[in-house]
């Protein structure tokens, strides 16, 4: 098949794809619903929803991501990934509910308010037994995990001061303020962390 000229294409998807599948299917196994918050390309939900075909694959982003991940959505022509929603974290929230909520290399990309709001937003849009992973780079202790990361920290600050890695232990605050539990903090290649939570009501 053709690749549509205009689909975008990120190498890091690529890359990291296979590790995040397995990292989300034990704790995707049982889900019916996941909603993926800043989609990106769309390369995550094709591969994702292809191989854990028993769940709907939710797609969201801001507008200006929609249509590359329609493109991807639509040259995959999978059948449990409907249409792309439109999501900004600060609201409007979708009226539908998740089991599931997956987002891969956003926190760092947002505002510290945003991720605020991110949290603030969820519970109206989960399930009692909900699930939430977040894949990404993390500092603990408010320390760098390698020198790569930190470089990578003064790069994203040099783009935008609002953004940066975010402290591991700031945001399972804001899990927790919301209901969720830690259940794993998975060590990914280059630096990444896959952090799973478990919403308490489920426990």
């Amino acid at each position: 098949m053709e690749i549509h000229p205009d689909k975008p294409f990120s190498p890091a998807c690529e890359r990291n794809r296979e590790p995040i599948l397995a990292a989300l299917r034990p704790h995707f196994a049982d889900r019916r619903r996941v909603l993926e918050i800043g989609s990106g390309t769309g390369q995550h939900a094709v591969h994702f929803a292809a191989a854990l075909p028993h769940l709907v694959w939710q797609t969201s982003d801001r507008p200006e991501w929609l249509p590359g991940i329609r493109l991807w959505l639509a040259e995959a022509g999978l059948p449990n990934t409907p249409p792309p929603i439109e999501l900004d974290v600060r609201g409007p929230w979708p009226g539908e509910r998740f089991d599931g909520v997956f987002s891969a290399n956003t926190l760092h990309i947002m505002g510290w308010q945003e991720v605020e709001a991110l949290f603030a937003g969820l519970p109206a849009v989960l399930a009692d037994d909900a699930r939430l992973t977040i894949y990404g780079p993390f500092n603990y202790a408010s320390r760098f995990t390698s020198p790569s990361n930190a470089v990578f920290d003064a790069s994203l600050k040099a783009d935008d001061p609002k953004r940066g890695i975010r402290d591991f232990e700031a945001v399972d605050a804001l899990a927790q303020s919301i209901g969720f539990k830690l259940v794993e903090d998975l060590a990914m290649p280059a630096n990444n962390r896959c952090l799973s939570w478990q919403r308490r009501s489920a426990i």
